[in-house]
């Protein structure tokens, strides 16, 4: 009996069958180990989920994420070295996810937390076992970004990328329902780029344009003035507690997402935490506002331009193309605020 799968969703389950029909059995050992077990407990959402300024209430986790970025590369490698790079990709996130890359100061790149993938797999026993029976080296599965269809460079299409729009476009914003879902999977297969290199891509061209005309959207969403702001609010009160010593960097490792709120809303910081849970929507202005709490800064730029038949689809469809352009020119220079200042 697996730890995970059999304990997850139906809905998830139902979308992890679109991924590949067929669950690998052999992943559920890997899957199983503790330090894998602990993602269940983080949002791939980087915390708005926690906040009436998204529509969400949905909770997809940090490892379900990992799971069917792995069922993406056994689908179509049936390689069991990317397929594991794939799932321990992630294996370094800390509660509130992306949050902790703001709280570094790396909300352009938000790469910050991967440094400690490595350390992570060979201080697990569990893991470091399994490979060396499996006869895989560290070296081949801690480094998702040396294989191309796992990782590439925005805005080519890869697993992880087409993961985490597939997964928010129908579980967290309902963009797309089960069989549009199914549609956009089963046009993908893997082509090769302009530059010999190989890369998931389209067979069909209205297909692939839906994809942008999706992803388009959930690459505004993932940089709008409400989430920039939320992120950059969880993760400056994070570290105001850290700077209090009421946590730690290390907490936010292994402790829940649900704990880390209940030392926030047991601090003094727990009434502009409530505010931000409750609000609505965010206030916007061109003028620094005065005697609150605002954000003012840029967002990593997430956005997808897939193959259809070997060609950049911008390259081939006017709408396409424009769909990209009108969200790339998304304005990110107001200042974001709500009505409250940070307590003394």
């Amino acid at each position: 009996m697996s730890k995970y799968y059999d304990n997850i969703n139906k809905e998830i389950k139902e979308y992890f069958k679109i991924l590949d029909p067929e669950f690998p059995e052999w992943l559920n050992e890997y899957i199983d180990v503790k330090e894998l077990l602990s993602q269940q407990y983080i949002s791939v959402t980087c915390g708005t989920i926690y906040s009436d300024l998204f529509e969400s209430d949905f909770f997809f986790s940090s490892l379900d994420h990992s799971v069917a970025v792995a069922l993406i590369l056994w689908h179509f490698t049936h390689d069991k070295k990317q397929t594991l790079s794939g799932l321990f990709h992630d294996i370094a996130t800390p509660a509130f996810k992306h949050c902790v890359d703001f709280l570094n100061g790396d909300y352009m790149t938000q790469e910050s937390t991967e440094d400690l993938t490595t350390e992570i797999i060979k201080n697990s026993k569990e893991i470091m076992a399994l490979l060396k029976r499996d006869c895989i080296e560290v070296s081949e599965i801690d480094n998702y970004h040396i294989y191309p269809i796992a990782d590439n460079d925005i805005p080519k299409l890869s697993a992880d990328r087409l993961e985490y729009s597939l997964s928010n476009a129908l579980f967290i914003y309902k963009l797309l329902n089960v069989e549009m879902i199914k549609e956009i999977y089963d046009d993908i297969e893997i082509q090769k780029n302009d530059e010999n290199e190989i890369e998931l891509g389209f067979k069909t061209k209205n297909i692939a344009r839906n994809f942008v005309k999706t992803t388009s959207r959930l690459s505004i969403i993932y940089r709008e003035d409400r989430t920039r702001y939320s992120m950059q609010f969880i993760a400056d009160i994070l570290k105001k507690l850290s700077d209090e010593c009421k946590i730690s960097k290390k907490d936010l490792y292994e402790l829940k997402e649900k704990d880390v709120i209940d030392i926030i809303e047991s601090s003094k910081y727990k009434e502009i935490f409530n505010i931000w849970r409750k609000a609505k929507r965010v206030k916007v202005s061109i003028e620094e506002p005065k005697n609150v709490y605002y954000v003012h800064h840029g967002s990593k730029i997430r956005y997808i331009d897939p193959l259809f038949n070997g060609r950049r689809i911008s390259k081939c469809c006017k709408i396409a193309k424009k769909m990209i352009e009108n969200n790339l020119s998304y304005d990110m220079n107001k200042f974001v605020y709500l009505n409250f200042d940070f307590p003394n």
